[in-house]
C-alpha cells in the first residue's frame, strides 16, 4: 500500500510508452485484492493508522486539485477500517504536491520524460534521496542513470532488493548513516585521532 520509504510511487515513464503503460499500470492497479493483511490472498492491506490514512486521502484530493488525471482509484473503500483504493494518477507534473511530498500510501503518480538526461535533472528535483530504480534494455544508460542518481540505492530493472552485505541509506533528508554492510558497523564506532610530537633526534 505504498507504506514503505522506497516505495516506487513517483514513476517516470519514457514518452514513447507513456500512453501504454498508464493504461496497463491502471488495470493492474483497479485488479489489486485489498482487506485483512492476514488473509493469503490480500496484496493491500489498510493504512497504519487514521493520520496517515487521512493524509493519503488529502494528497489524492490535492492531485485531482491541481491538475493531474485520476485514472483509477482514489477513494475510501467501506466505511470501516482505513483502506484505500489502489490509485494512479497521469499527467503529473514536478511542481504538483503529490509530486513533491511522500504520501506514504497507494497513489503512484506517473510523469513523462523524453531523455536520460532529463529524467536524471528532475528525478534529483527532490528533497529526499533513499532509492531510485530504471528499467531499460540499455546498459550504458542504466549506469549512467545509476552514476548520477542522489539516491542511497539504484536498482536496475528490479525494486527493493535489499540484502544485508549491501548497505542501505539516503541522501539529503532521507536520513543519515547507513544499515547493513561494513558501513553499518561505522555507526556504532568512535573515531579517535591521537598525534604524538617526538622528541627531535639528534647524534
Amino acid at each position: 500500500g505504498g507504506q514503505a520509504c522506497s516505495a516506487a510511487t513517483r514513476t517516470f515513464v519514457q514518452d514513447t510508452i507513456y500512453d501504454a503503460f498508464v493504461k496497463k499500470a491502471a488495470a493492474r492497479a483497479a485488479k489489486r485484492k485489498v482487506g485483512d493483511p492476514f488473509n493469503t490472498d490480500t496484496e493491500q492491506g489498510p493504512q497504519v493508522d487514521e493520520e496517515m490514512f487521512t493524509k493519503a486521502l488529502q494528497m489524492i484530493e490535492s492531485g485531482k486539485k491541481e491538475g493531474a488525471k485520476l485514472e483509477t482509484g482514489g477513494s475510501r473503500i467501506g466505511d470501516k477500517g482505513y483502506f484505500i483504493q489502489p490509485t494512479v494518477f497521469s499527467n503529473v507534473t514536478d511542481n504538483m504536491t503529490i509530486a513533491r511530498q511522500e504520501i506514504f500510501g497507494p497513489v503512484q503518480q506517473i510523469l513523462k520524460f523524453s531523455t536520460v538526461e532529463e529524467l536524471v535533472e528532475r528525478a534529483n528535483n527532490t528533497s529526499y534521496g533513499l532509492a531510485a530504480g530504471i528499467v531499460t534494455n540499455d546498459l550504458n544508460k542504466a549506469i549512467a542513470f545509476a552514476k548520477a542518481s542522489q539516491a542511497g540505492s539504484v536498482w536496475v530493472n528490479c525494486f527493493n532488493i535489499v540484502t544485508y552485505q549491501a548497505p542501505f541509506g539516503g541522501y539529503k533528508e532521507s536520513g543519515f548513516g547507513k544499515d547493513m554492510g561494513e558501513e553499518a558497523i561505522h555507526e556504532y564506532l568512535n573515531i579517535k585521532t591521537v598525534t604524538i610530537a617526538l622528541p627531535t633526534l639528534t647524534k
